[in-house]
Order: structure tokens, then sequence, then C-alpha cells
């Protein structure tokens, strides 16, 4: 495989041996600079998107803890920024962690920027789920329907209209209650912004439990 240099702006972690292919990165001659990083990204597999752990990245791929068995050679799209996926395939698999080939190589700095050239802040990745629940607001309790979820906040569809600025708190199947605010209502559909980041291996542990 090809391998694909890679210059960041600002020193990174580490620089060491990474390859995709199936035999152990550091069985290999080929030097690949790669960023060595723990950050929550989507995976989309088919038509499905799910929840990873990036390990390491570099321009011309990434290693990834995913919660759904993959083969090796299977087309999938990574999403580390809102509406920005990059498009690779599987070249190894080892019990949870995965190796992904890009399909042509990326600007690793870009896309782990925490804010675009305009300005705009990129949301925490996000999935869809469907899960019934209540939303309190004040002494009145709602019920809802979620659409997506993040560790900062959920999309839910709900029959009452929402006042933006408004304190919440969100009771789901199978969850503890979470605190939070109406960012955003429109036509049946809210946004609700969560008053403390979930950590993600409780955030994963719901999700597969629903």
């Amino acid at each position: 495989m090809a391998q694909h240099k890679e210059v960041m702006s600002g020193a990174p972690k580490e620089e060491t041996i990474f390859s995709f292919s199936e035999a152990a990165p550091a069985d290999r001659t080929d030097h690949a600079r790669r960023l060595t990083t723990l950050r929550v990204g989507t995976i989309m597999i088919g038509g499905r998107r799910e929840l990873c752990l990036i390990r390491n990245i570099s321009a011309g791929g990434l290693r990834a803890h995913v919660y759904s068995p993959l083969e090796i050679g299977q087309k999938v799209s990574v999403e580390l920024k809102t509406n920005q996926q990059t498009s690779g395939v599987v070249t190894w698999v080892r019990e949870a962690s995965v190796g992904i080939e890009f399909d042509a190589p990326i600007d690793v700095a870009d896309l782990l920027s925490q804010s675009d050239a305009d300005g705009w802040q990129p949301r925490m990745p996000r999935v869809e789920v469907d899960c019934l629940g209540d939303l309190r607001i004040g002494s009145r309790v709602y019920p809802i329907n979620t659409c997506d979820i993040s560790q900062g906040g959920v999309r839910v569809e709900i029959d009452h209209p929402l006042r933006i600025g408004d304190a919440v708190v969100l009771s789901l199947q199978k969850w503890r209650p979470i605190q939070g605010m109406v960012r955003w209502y429109q036509e049946g559909q809210g946004g609700i912004s969560f008053n403390q980041v979930i950590p993600f291996q409780e955030l994963m542990g719901w999700i597969r439990g629903n």
C-alpha cells in the first residue's frame, strides 16, 4: 500500500510505524506519520450509523475501536465532524479494533480541528436512536421519542411546543434522568443540550442495551 506523509500544524503526540495491512504494524518497515488520539467518531456501516473510538489517524487511514463486527474488505465511512464523512475500506480486524484505509488522503489537521475557518463549531458525533421517554419541564411531564443522541445532547419528537432556554430533565428507558436545556424547537422536534457531557462508555452501554 502506498503510504502518505501528513504535515501537521503543531507537534503531533508521536511519530511511529503504522500500517493498515493485516500484519502487525510493528512488523512493517514502511513508516508513516500518524497522530495518536482518543476521540469519539461515527462509522457508517451500510446504512447504519454507530459510534466508535478513534485510536490514531494519519492522512492514509485510521485505527478504531468498534462495537459491531466488521470484515476485511468491507466499505465504511467515518465521520469526526458533523456532515464530513471520509470513505474507506477495512484492511485488518483484531477483536474490536480495526484498521481502515481511506479512499484518498485527507488533511488530518483540518479533520481534527475544533472549528472551521468561518468559526462554525462542529457538533459531537451523534447516532440515530428510536426510544420512548419523558421530558419534565417544571412540574409537567411530556412523552417524547428520541431521534438521535450524542454525548452532548439529543433530538426529540414531542407534541408539546418547547421554549428555548427552558431547563428540562430527560428520562429514557433503562437510563438515569439527565438534566439539560432546550436549544431549539421546530415543527414538533426539539434539540436538548445536556448540562454535562455524558461519558462515552455510559452512552455506549445505554445504546447497546436498547
